[in-house]
């Protein structure tokens, strides 16, 4: 293999000596004897929020104000999700309170949403976004009836009521405007003590956003921020909770506080988006697009996390915006966050490929691939292409409750195919190891998969793992019980899926992709022995937050 000096490898090798942000709190009940405890807790491994980067005197006036503003996503979040948060907690106790209060509502994020309070039902797909005995045929049968109502029935930034019979659109701004109007009060007073002035001029346009209902003048101010020290995520954004078509944006917030240097070492990646999406394995016609030019790399500890960001599994990195506009226009930013990433390697990844990776392929697993996968899968979402070829309208809008898990299976291959690219041409530093990547990637699935049906980042893993398999990406070895990588034919795989994905993709074939999900999102009888193995061991699924301001020392 081909290798040659870049300072991407260096600058991951710091991680092994800064402080991360990240430490071990207090640890999920165990028996005695190191196996899981039957507590829903133990699914969960808590973690200490801090950070070792510099804060300015102006980084900690407004630090407070951005966690308070936060907090009320959590109260919005709840409301779409669930419903009434008091009326459920206050029936709750102990480690039933706890559990609902991790995964805001009475279902198990990471079981396929498996209800665990007695009388409450299957959570509905669409959440609480839509009336909880509304179909699908009503909402399409509302907006052929009313053609003009489309644009709102279907939009990012509304909640669906049923009002005499006939479904309405109440946009979040209305529907939450207790909890907008403060939040947009405490980003104002924010921005009056924020020294940069790319991330006042955002706190400022978010604000206003909040009170109009309409995001795109933020988002473009969030893209234009390039010196800022701290960094937040807010409002309504991800739409993976909406289940039943995909369209609804969930409430989250997270604060975050930028690497400089290391977000300087990684800028140079985005700037390869142009020649890698002309050398994607598909037609012509399936990467027409050209990917935004001011994409952005870099890395963050985040400090505080909350609503749709805080709900079961917790982000390592993310990509966003999400409106395709703004990509086309000025691309994404890329947010890789170490500290969270760190603290799952360490206690997750780790602890799972001891007991599923062949022991002589053990040496791939390295927290440098882990840090590398990760972040190409953020540079692979501005791959391919965001509208259908065939006039139906974005990829979102056409695949509709499909979408959120082919676009995460997307951009898991791409970054995979990525790496594959740059090792080819001889990009990777001295001492990097594609083999690495590989094996570390196989360990991931795993890791992923655990993250259930209910999330899209877990079919997703389901999707490739049975992809991968069939196309003998890996050999299973059931007297280890481990799984080896077979190099060559993973790089085969790799680029069959990444084909089939974009096809579906440009295609905007929603009936695909769901016969595609029927088939391989399935955990055959072998992985299910496996990842109970995982589970008797004591690893911990995901990790919780331990956060605030007294845990900042603020």
């Amino acid at each position: 293999m081909h290798r040659s000096q870049n300072p991407w490898i260096l600058c991951v090798f710091a991680l092994l000596w800064v402080g991360l942000g990240c430490a071990p709190a207090d640890t999920a009940p165990e028996t005695q004897d190191g196996e899981a405890s039957d507590s829903p807790l133990a699914k969960y491994r808590t973690v200490t929020l801090t950070t070792d980067l510099p804060l300015s005197e102006s980084d900690r006036a407004v630090l407070p104000l951005l966690i308070e503003a936060s907090k009320l996503m959590d109260d919005v979040f709840w409301k779409q999700a669930y419903g009434d948060r008091d009326e459920l907690l206050g029936r709750l106790s102990g480690d039933q309170r706890a559990f609902a209060e991790i995964n805001y509502g009475p279902w198990d994020r990471l079981d396929g949403d498996a209800p665990f309070v007695d009388g409450v039902g299957e959570k509905p797909k669409g959440a609480a976004f839509y009336p909880a005995d509304m179909t699908t045929e009503e909402l399409e049968a509302a907006i052929e009836a009313a053609p003009e109502k489309e644009a709102a029935l279907r939009g990012l930034y509304s909640m669906v009521e049923r009002r005499d019979g006939e479904l309405v659109a109440v946009p979040y701004s209305d529907a939450f405007a207790d909890e907008f109007g403060r939040g947009a009060q405490l980003l104002l007073q924010a921005a009056e003590l924020a020294d940069d002035a790319g991330f006042k001029r955002y706190l400022e346009t978010l604000a206003e956003a909040l009170l109009a209902n309409d995001y795109y003048a933020s988002d473009l101010a969030w893209m234009d921020m390039t010196t800022n020290s701290l960094d937040l995520i807010y409002g309504p954004i991800e739409t993976y909770e909406d289940q039943l078509f995909g369209y609804r944006a969930g409430a989250e917030a997270y604060v975050l506080v930028k690497d400089q240097e290391w977000s300087q070492r990684l800028a140079r990646y985005a700037g390869l988006l142009g020649d890698l999406q002309r050398n994607l394995p598909v037609p012509e016609e399936y990467r027409a697009e050209t990917p935004g030019g001011g994409a952005q790399l870099g890395a963050y500890d985040i400090v505080y996390s909350a609503g749709h960001g805080n709900a079961g599994s917790k982000s390592i990195a993310v990509n966003l915006p999400n409106d395709e506009r703004v990509q086309l226009e000025k691309g994404t930013r890329r947010l890789q966050i170490k500290n969270a990433m760190r603290a799952k390697f360490d206690q997750i990844l780790v602890p799972i490929s001891e007991l599923l990776i062949a022991e002589d392929q053990r040496q791939h697993i390295t927290f440098d691939a882990f840090f590398g996968n990760t972040m190409f899968h953020e540079v692979a979402h501005g791959l391919g292409i965001k509208n259908t070829i065939n006039g139906n309208g974005t990829v979102r809008q056409a695949l509709k409750e499909t979408a959120s898990a082919l676009e995460e299976g997307k951009a898991d291959v791409l970054g995979l195919f990525m790496i594959t690219q740059l090792e080819a041409r001889g990009e990777l530093d001295e001492g990097a190891d594609l083999r690495d990547h590989y094996v570390t990637f196989l360990a991931s699935i795993f890791r992923s998969i655990r993250f259930g049906s209910s999330s899209a980042h877990g079919v997703a893993n389901l999707l490739r793992f049975n992809e991968f398999r069939e196309a003998g990406a890996f050999t299973y070895d059931t007297e280890s019980g481990t799984y080896r990588v077979d190099f060559d034919q993973m790089t085969a795989a790799m680029n069959a899926l990444a084909e089939k994905i974009l096809r579906f993709q440009g295609d905007g074939d929603l009936e695909g992709v769901r016969a595609f999900v029927e088939t391989q999102g399935q955990i055959g009888e072998a992985l299910r022995a496996d990842l109970d193995r995982v589970g008797a061991a004591g690893i911990p699924v995901d990790i919780l937050y331990e956060q605030g301001l007294e845990t900042l020392g603020l």
